[in-house]
């Protein structure tokens, strides 16, 4: 007597294969999607953070952060004290450090030097100036410094940037070019209404490397890296291989990017915001309505 033999005929196997590449193919969308949506949310966690860092900034010195004088500027230590207002000359990324669980950093703890106090804050990355989407935490290759103070060591980069118009010096925003120490009193437009910091636009093909708008890092005075201009159109992060994001803001996100408004709230703007409209957010008092 003939013992028959079980198992799956050589169709029934190319059809469950099939089954499960469909299913695959189904499924891994969603799997992308999902996590993209759990980076997102993180990269708006990140903005909340600084909302309440700006806040407790005003409240505390009675003016908020400005975006510092220069691109050469380190942050500005004097006998170990980190200076604020007008005697600090590094931008609104350190200066909202202490308000950020940064204090030590800020302090330049378990240095001895004030040169030494700027290389570790200069070279330390900060998780809340990274979004997920884009990249993880991590400083910048050891390079030799190129501005004060001397030696080689990383930086470490940001994905955010102060928001103004490139109109008036840069001093439209509320984050505003060294010389002013603004107020909320000074956004008359409403702090609803007024975009104070956004993600800013990169090249992905040079990612890990120094670029143009990505090299002095989150400490640096005025300069590409902290500041981008709201009336050039925001764009989604390029692969051109030009090594920088134009002065533009805009994200890897796909569909647009996050934007912190002075009032503490995050918002999520397309790409395709129209132009008059978004520079109208980067403008604190010229009195336009702002509907988006």
């Amino acid at each position: 007597m003939r013992t028959r033999r079980s198992g799956f005929t050589l169709v029934e196997l190319l059809v469950v294969i099939a089954i499960i590449g469909v299913l695959v193919a189904l499924l891994l969308p969603a799997v992308q999607a999902a996590r993209e949506a759990a980076r997102r949310t993180q990269c708006t966690n990140n903005l909340k953070q600084m909302g309440i860092a700006f806040h407790n900034h005003h409240d505390t010195y009675g003016y908020l952060p400005h975006g510092g004088r220069h691109w050469q500027d380190a942050p500005t230590y004097i006998n170990g004290t980190p200076q604020v207002g007008l005697t600090q000359f590094a931008g609104w990324g350190f200066q909202i450090l202490p308000f950020i669980e940064q204090n030590a950093l800020w302090e330049g703890s378990g240095k001895t030097t004030d040169a030494d106090r700027q290389i570790q804050v200069i070279s330390t990355p900060v998780s809340a100036f990274f979004c997920p989407t884009r990249r993880a935490p991590k400083a910048l290759p050891v390079t030799g410094n190129w501005y004060v103070p001397s030696g080689s060591f990383p930086h470490a980069p940001t994905d955010y940037a102060g928001a103004t118009t490139s109109s008036n010096g840069g001093n439209k925003g509320m984050v505003i070019f060294y010389g002013t120490l603004l107020t909320f009193a000074g956004c008359t437009d409403g702090t609803s209404n007024t975009m104070i910091v956004g993600e800013k636009r990169m090249d992905l093909r040079n990612l890990g490397a120094y670029q143009s708008d990505d090299n002095e890092g989150y400490t640096s005075g005025w300069d590409h890296d902290v500041i981008r201009f709201t009336n050039l159109a925001p764009f989604k992060d390029s692969r051109n291989g030009s090594g920088w994001g134009e002065q533009r803001f805009g994200a890897s996100h796909p569909g647009g990017f996050n934007v912190l408004m002075t009032d503490g709230s995050v918002r999520f703007i397309s790409y395709t915001i129209d132009l008059t409209t978004f520079d109208r957010v980067g403008i604190r008092d010229d009195g336009n309505p702002v509907n988006f």
